[in-house]
Order: structure tokens, then sequence, then C-alpha cells
């Protein structure tokens, strides 16, 4: 998918955007046969619950944080582990000796897969592990993957500012201004070239 910076030097993506990047993936997932989908929160909730209605497995859910929300600044102590799943009952129990699918939004420095993979292989003994991301980063990465580890991304997308719906409110917009700045980005003419198109208009519009 071809995508251009906003005014604001970001990429925004929308719902669209997401359902479409995930569904492009099933038939890979579906070749890695999980039993179960490790979300990793924020993040990879929502692409997590749309891969789920075409792969019909459950999903158990995790919190690492690598940013600190307050300071927006990499964490001194690495990754926090701020929520963790139980294998007592559930779908957590699935994860003992089944095929696991780490599920995440972004692949940036890979330090939140890493660290989610080798805390999964710590905590449980699954059979095998695999990662999905809806877009890998094209650049250098601070952490590596096992290579038994099944990598799947849904899109290769450039080292860019990537701003997804679900945050829209971080950015200070509604989800419908979200939108349309992602539609803006997504095709058509680059929302630089519709600026000073409206511009133009406007100052002909005075004369």
């Amino acid at each position: 998918m071809t995508t251009r910076r906003a005014l604001d030097g970001k990429v925004y993506f929308s719902y669209e955007d997401i359902h479409d990047a995930v569904s492009s993936s099933v038939a890979r997932v579906k070749a890695f046969k999980p039993d179960v989908i490790v979300a990793i929160g924020g993040g990879g909730f929502i692409p997590a619950r749309m891969l789920r209605t075409e792969v019909k497995v459950p999903i158990v859910a995790v919190g690492l944080e690598l940013y600190d929300d307050n300071t927006n600044t990499i964490n001194e102590n690495g990754v926090q582990i701020k929520q963790w799943f139980s294998t007592d009952y559930g779908p957590g129990a699935l994860v003992e000796n089944g095929r696991v699918l780490i599920v995440d939004e972004v692949d940036d420095t890979r330090t939140t897969l890493a660290a989610c993979v080798s805390e999964l292989r710590k905590r449980h003994k699954p059979s095998q592990v695999g990662c999905l991301v809806v877009h890998n980063k094209l650049k250098a990465k601070r952490a590596s993957l096992p290579s038994d580890v099944t990598y799947i991304a849904c899109e290769e997308v450039p080292d860019e500012w990537n701003c997804y719906p679900w945050d829209a409110a971080a950015y200070g917009l509604t989800a419908r201004a979200h939108t349309k700045r992602a539609c803006a980005c997504r095709g058509g003419a680059p929302v630089v070239v519709i600026a000073a198109a409206v511009g133009a208009l406007a100052a002909l519009l005075r004369r």
C-alpha cells in the first residue's frame, strides 16, 4: 500500500487499512495453525480481534510497555511487563504445549516482540511460537527473534511516524478526522497538494 505523509509529517492509517492488511495475512496464519493468539496491548488488541474473525482461535492478552506514556520515551529498564494471563483456565491453558501466535500492530525496534517471546517461553512451554505484525518498519532492529519463530508481517512500511485509529485521541483528533487524514495519506493527491489547491481556490474567490 502506498502512503504519503500528512502535513504534520506523520502517516495515518484507518481501520479499513488495518483490516485489509490483517486479511492479507490470513493464508499465512492458517498455514501456521495457531491454537491461541496472544495480543500485545494496547496496539495488538484490535488487529488480533480482526484476525480472530477469520482464523477462529481464542485470544489472551498481555501488557508490555517499552515507552513511558507520561514522557513518551523508552523506559530505562527496557520492556516492562504490566499484565500477563493465567494458564489455569480458559484460553490461557492452550498456551502450554500449543502453537502460539503473538500479535502486535508494528515491529519498530523488535524489542517488544523479542521480550514477549522470551517471557512466553520462560513462563510456559509452547510447542511453537509465531509473531504477526500489521506493519514491519524497514529499519535496523535493536533485538532479534529466535530462528525457530515464525514471522509474519502483513505489510512492510518505511520508517515513519505511524498513527493508528485507536490512538486518534492521543493526537487530538476524532475518529472521523483521523480517517480523513488516513484517506489523504493512502491515495489521491498528497495532503500538501490538497492544502495548496484549497489555498489557491480561496485566493481566487477573494478576487
